[in-house]
């Protein structure tokens, strides 16, 4: 009898335990590489704060920016040792567990920020984000816009022939360099923090980023022309780890997914009307900004250089070409 009653109370202890930790607020941490300034980052701390409130106070979620907790490379990792749960980051970092999903960084794959958007939503990207989670276990929420990619150049770009012996900055991501060599420019991967200081010495003639981007770092100071060459329409994964995604029920998960789907489509709106309005800036300060024919850039990158040097799929690459 007497050990029938300490099971009872044991099993009652538990019970009280497990009621206890269910109301209780978990805390989690939330890291990126932005600035505080950027809507990565404003858009983060309002879906931290949405989640709060959505889940009764369940969950506690702190923003750390600007590489608190790591550069983008720690910060993926983290994921995986638990030292961040909840990361906004490019999908190159997620490429290499999985490379297919690299195939998004393949030059003029996206016709326009709404097609990526829309990928976003298509059975191709739920086929390469799953195969992403299967590999490590990292759940993706949301997607992006993080900007369209374009060159800038202190000689003038009308056709990809035109960039023959350029030497430009590019990042050091395989995909980035298929554009500029396929158009026949000697690319440099410079250290994004010394880039401004290469473009003003003469290290480098050309770079490419995000008009944001070229606005924030200032490189129109030391360019003459900013080429639309619309390379690339970059974008970023908000992702969960499999820690945290585990232990969230199925009634938060779709919380947590809903609240940041919102967040991404809010920043994107931000970085969409941010670009906009910088064509016209960029202009009036005296630089030439120029429209390229994009179809001769994409026609030189698909005759020079292949899918499957770079470990991407033709499948994947028709699937995403296709999504309306």
């Amino acid at each position: 009898m007497h050990f029938k009653w300490t099971m009872a109370m044991s099993a009652l202890a538990a019970f009280l335990m497990g009621a206890a930790g269910a109301s209780a607020q978990t805390t989690l941490k939330w890291a990126h590489v932005y600035e505080t300034s950027e809507p990565f980052h404003t858009e983060s701390v309002w879906a931290a704060e949405e989640i709060e409130r959505r889940t009764e106070g369940r969950y506690h979620i702190d923003v750390y920016p600007a590489s608190q907790l790591g550069k983008e490379l720690d910060i993926n990792q983290g994921l995986q040792l638990g030292t961040v749960d909840i990361i906004i980051s490019g999908p190159s970092f997620a490429a290499r567990d999985f490379p297919r999903v690299g195939v998004t960084y393949f030059p003029y794959i996206f016709r326009s920020p709404d097609h990526l958007l829309a990928y976003a939503k298509s059975d191709i990207f739920k086929e390469l984000a799953g195969g992403y989670e299967e590999e490590t276990g990292n759940h993706v929420t949301a997607v992006t816009y993080y900007g369209t990619r374009q060159t800038t150049s202190n000689r003038p770009i009308e056709a990809c022939a035109d960039m023959q012996g350029l030497k430009m900055r590019v990042p050091d991501v395989p995909a980035y360099l298929a554009m500029p060599r396929a158009c026949g420019a000697n690319t440099a991967p410079i250290a994004f923090a010394e880039v401004y200081l290469a473009l003003q010495n003469g290290t480098v003639e050309a770079q490419e980023n995000p008009l944001t981007t070229i606005e924030a770092k200032k490189f129109f100071e030391v360019q003459k022309y900013i080429v639309l060459s619309g390379h690339i329409v970059d974008h970023l994964f908000t992702t969960i780890s499999p820690t945290a995604w585990s232990q969230l029920s199925e009634e938060d998960q779709a919380i947590f997914t809903e609240v940041m789907q919102q967040a991404a489509e809010r920043a994107t709106k931000i970085i969409v009307e941010r670009e906009n309005a910088l064509v016209e800036t960029f202009r009036e300060r005296g630089l030439t900004v120029s429209e390229v024919d994009k179809a001769d850039f994409e026609k030189n990158v698909l005759e020079k250089v292949t899918l499957e040097e770079f470990g991407y799929e033709q499948a994947d690459y028709d699937a995403i070409r296709a999504v309306q």
